[in-house]
This record gives C-alpha cells, sequence and structure tokens, in this order.
C-alpha cells in the first residue's frame, strides 16, 4: 500500500480516541481547495508498510485507534489486506473516504473492519464535478451515502466550505439530500500553502454559523470545525 505519510499521535482525527494516522498517495479527486496536495501528487516519499505496522504493534498500550486517510484510501488495491493487519493488532480504524468506491465501503463495513467513517460531500450535486476537479459518478457517491444511513456502522459526513464554491443554496440542497442523517460537519477552509489552486477564499465564521442553521433544519447534530 502506499503510504506518503504517518502521524503517531493524534488527539483530533478520532474524537475520543488516541490514534495514529496514516495518509495514503493518491487520489481520484482534484478538489482545487485540497490541503493535502503533496499527496494526491504523490510528492513525498514513500514509507515502509511493516515499519509502520511495527510501531503499531509497540504502542498498543498507548494508542486504540488508528485513522486512515489520504489521498484516498479506497483507490489502494491492498488497503483491506492492510487494515486486517492493523485490526489484529486490536485497533479501532477510522476511515476517511469521498465515497467514490461504495463496494469497497461495503465490505470494510460488513466484515467489520472499520468502526467510524467520515465521508466527505464535496458539494450540491449541481456543483459536485466542479468541486471535485473531475467528473464525478454521483450514483456511486449516493450509494455510499445510503450504506451509512441505513447501516450500523457510526459515521459523519462532512464539507469543507469554500467561498469560491458554497453558497446557501448549495447547503440548502445538502441539507435535503442528507435529512435525517447522524452527523454532518462544517469544516472552515484553510489555505494550507500546498493547494491544487491558488487563491481561493474562508467564509467568514458568521456565514459558517449561517449555514449551520439551514442544516439543522433537517439535521440535528450539525457541528462546525475550524474556527
Amino acid at each position: 500500500m502506499q503510504i506518503l505519510g504517518f502521524q503517531k499521535l493524534t488527539l483530533l482525527d478520532y474524537p475520543g480516541h488516541v490514534a495514529a494516522t496514516i495518509f495514503t498517495g493518491g487520489c481520484n479527486f482534484k478538489c482545487p481547495f485540497c490541503q493535502n496536495a503533496r499527496l494526491v501528487n504523490y510528492e513525498d516519499d514513500e514509507l515502509d508498510n511493516e515499519k509502520i505496522i511495527d510501531y503499531l504493534n509497540n504502542r498498543k498500550k498507548y494508542l486504540d485507534a488508528i485513522c486512515i486517510t489520504g489521498g484516498e484510501p479506497t483507490i489502494q488495491k491492498d488497503l483491506k489486506g492492510y487494515i486486517k493487519k492493523i485490526k489484529d493488532i486490536g485497533y479501532l480504524i477510522k476511515l476517511d473516504t469521498n465515497g467514490t468506491n461504495p463496494k469497497l465501503l461495503k465490505e470494510l463495513i460488513d466484515e467489520k473492519l472499520i468502526d467510524y467513517v467520515a465521508m466527505d460531500i464535496k458539494n450540491s450535486k449541481k456543483k459536485y464535478s466542479e468541486t471535485s476537479g473531475t467528473k464525478v459518478n454521483i450514483d456511486n457517491i449516493e450509494e455510499s451515502i445510503r450504506l451509512l444511513m441505513n447501516g450500523n456502522i457510526d459515521y459523519e459526513f462532512r464539507t469543507t466550505i469554500v467561498k469560491d464554491y458554497h453558497e446557501n443554496e448549495d447547503i440548502i440542497e445538502i441539507s435535503k439530500w442528507l435529512k435525517d442523517s447522524k452527523k454532518y460537519v462544517l469544516q472552515q477552509f484553510e489555505d494550507s500553502g500546498h493547494l491544487i489552486k491558488d487563491g481561493l477564499k474562508a467564509h467568514p465564521k458568521e456565514k459558517l454559523c449561517d449555514f449551520k442553521q439551514i442544516l439543522e433544519k433537517e439535521i440535528k447534530n450539525v457541528e462546525i470545525r475550524g474556527i
């Protein structure tokens, strides 16, 4: 598996858990505002998979969960096998995904290889491809949404809010699309300095609060992060 980054400790990526985070390389999206452009473009050196497993074996007393993010982890052909190795050590697994591989997502859920899913919702349906930087099969996105909403796994949907791409009408559509979902997170955009597209702007804090009020008409649990 192509692992390009490894954070040995995080208290933020898997709320309520002491975790480590694995960053996979590559992505089937090219979101202009992506903060991990170096991972998407394979600009960092690949890490030794087995050395990470050895580290996790030795840190089980201190960590209880592993986050797998990217890039897009579900484009990795050996993702399932690698997750099995981590699961065998006894860790909880949180998967970050863009939802483009519902078949693999279903397998991971059915085989109880993951415990939490954070799925990115890029935008309203009509602006999905524009916001993702590539042509998106929205049917796959909707199938992944149904898997999570109709299943038993813990999950959240989340959207990184960028002034250039997200306005009230988009948030209204998203609220109806994800009506009665378990949890929805608005993430404030930040320029990491390694974006795919330069010059993008964030909405002010007040605008995200407005978006939250819109969403709460359809979704009970709405959270803002990054402000």
